[in-house]
């Protein structure tokens, strides 16, 4: 026991390092992970033994859940709607054409069995939202035409089409069943999938917000358990885990919830050491002294999908929308595969069906080649193919991003009393960053000067830096009526928990700034801080 902590001690922060060191010499530190894996491997200088399949399969399947899950919390609604209809063909059509036309080549050019053939390209058909976050993140790869969120949004929702054609393609190995029967199930899965992830969006916001768990740090527990039941309670019903756990993301990152940064921090963090994990065990798991025997279909195979099969499709499908040739070979280079490939691959290896090749390390040895070669030269290539935004800020698509200060407008009446009455703007002593933009007079509009002079029954109109809530300030309204406990009480004698603060009390037309004497009465707003 105390060995293995050691070990895993040691892994974690070996890990670390090589971030730290792909991030100098350019190299994905997915495929340094993966290194590790096999340097601490049964072939490699440590010699551990891991040739359990079932194992790793259930832990990188959970694995895969909350990378699924946080590629559709980070993807941005606002920038990701104008490609939506695009990104969804590349992440349907495009994953089910791409392995068409593997197969095809498997078994026309390679001489492998039909369905074998399929089975293939059914595992490598989708890209890898790991791979391609952590690329455009690392490079700050600002892309023009909407192509980093166009990736994205692609890379996060097409591992639920892979995972089913894959299903699908096994069930056919063991035991053909009619092609409506597929039909069925196909739609099954959508619709649980769809059905549960906006249920369960829904329960998690009001859990959130009407909970009130002592401990902030109790809501990241919450989600991690609601991100589990999404996956699992698709699944029980026949629907499509992996595209529930996405479509759950999405909803609830785009959502106003509470302490997002805070839990933006956590799966960022939690994202990070799963990865580690997933592409560790996966090296693990390999033979290096197998690949030799099957190098050379693994490279056919990886050259045909990166520059026949994956061109093709994506011309097929981004050609009718008008991108630009540089797009379409910008989208097709930067399909990198990764860790989801090897661990349906892994699926495959473990099913009952029979498979007459190492698909294992086939698929493997095609993520390695990915990994090391698209993701390496995926800045270089962006760059010769002038896609690079030099104004754009990549980390505007994703859905953490915090847009600067809106300027916000109040209004403000003059009345003769009023100590601004008579007074010219320049007189007016303001607090820093409000300027009087407007005053209306009458029915006219004023452009205000510093000579310009307030009077009565002016509305001046004036403009203030938005709130920014960066400490997960939240604000609510109560109002007071006749069964209230508070009715008629001074806020020193009430219980205000579990609010923080009575920060303003609104009385018919007037705003009080409340003390502890202040008496609560029937109709008063309450303005809490939560």
């Amino acid at each position: 026991m105390i060995n293995m902590l050691f070990i895993t001690s040691i892994i974690i922060i070996v890990a670390m390092f090589s971030s730290k060191l792909s991030q100098k010499v350019g190299i994905p530190s997915l495929l340094l992970f993966i290194g590790l894996g096999i340097l601490f491997g049964s072939d490699g200088l440590f010699k551990i033994q891991l040739e359990n399949y079932e194992l790793v399969r259930n832990i990188c399947s959970i694995s895969l859940v909350f990378i699924i899950f946080y590629g559709g919390f980070e993807t941005r609604w606002k920038t990701a709607k104008p490609i939506v209809i695009r990104a969804i063909l590349l992440s349907s059509v495009g994953v089910f054409l791409t392995a068409g036309f593997v197969g095809l080549f498997c078994y026309y050019i390679l001489n492998i069995k039909l369905l074998e053939s399929f089975l293939i390209g059914a595992i490598i058909s989708s890209t890898d939202a790991a791979s391609v976050f952590s690329i455009l993140k690392s490079k700050k790869l600002a892309l023009k035409n909407n192509t980093a969120p166009l990736l994205e949004v692609e890379s996060g929702s097409n591992d639920p089409s892979a995972y089913m054609l894959t299903i699908i393609l096994l069930s056919l190995m063991d035991k053909p069943i009619s092609v409506n029967a597929y039909i069925i199930m196909i739609l099954i899965q959508f619709i649980v999938a769809i059905f549960i992830s906006i249920i369960l969006a829904f329960v998690t916001k009001y859990l959130i917000k009407y909970l009130n768990l002592e401990s902030d740090n109790l809501s990241l527990i919450l989600y991690v358990g609601i991100v589990l039941l999404v996956f699992s309670l698709s699944e029980r019903l026949g629907g499509n885990g992996y595209l529930a756990s996405y479509i759950y993301g999405i909803i609830v990152g785009n959502q106003k919830i509470r302490n997002k940064t805070l839990v933006t921090n956590f799966f960022d963090g939690l994202i990070a050491l799963v990865q580690i994990c997933v592409f560790f065990l996966l090296g693990l798991l390999a033979f290096p002294s197998q690949l030799p025997s099957i190098a050379l279909i693994a490279l056919l195979i990886s050259l045909f999908l990166t520059f026949i099969a994956r061109p093709i499709t994506s011309f097929i499908i981004l050609k009718p929308f008008k991108c630009s040739i540089n797009q379409i070979a910008l989208v097709s280079f930067a399909g990198i595969r990764g860790a989801s490939s090897i661990i349906f691959a892994i699926i495959a290896t473990v099913s009952t069906s029979q498979i007459d090749n190492d698909i294992f390390h086939i698929v493997f040895c095609i993520v390695l080649f990915s990994i090391l070669f698209q993701g390496t030269l995926l800045p270089f290539v962006s760059r010769k193919l002038n896609m690079i935004d030099s104004q754009g800020d990549v980390f505007k698509t994703f859905s953490d991003y915090e847009e600067e200060n809106d300027v916000q407008f109040i209004k403000l009446k003059i009345n003769e009393d009023h100590p601004w009455n008579n007074k010219k703007i320049m007189d007016i002593v303001l607090p820093v960053d409000i300027l009087v933009v407007l005053v209306l007079r009458d029915s006219k509009v004023i452009i205000p000067k510093g000579e310009t002079k307030v009077c009565s029954n002016d509305i001046l109109v004036m403009a203030a830096p938005g709130f920014d809530d960066k400490t997960e300030i939240e604000l609510k309204e109560i109002t007071i009526d006749k069964n209230s406990e508070w009715l008629n009480k001074n806020i020193s004698e009430i219980d205000i928990s579990p609010f923080k603060l009575i920060t303003i009390l609104k009385r018919n037309s007037n705003v009080i700034i409340p003390n502890g004497r202040t008496t609560i009465k029937e109709k008063d707003i309450l303005v809490m801080l939560m």
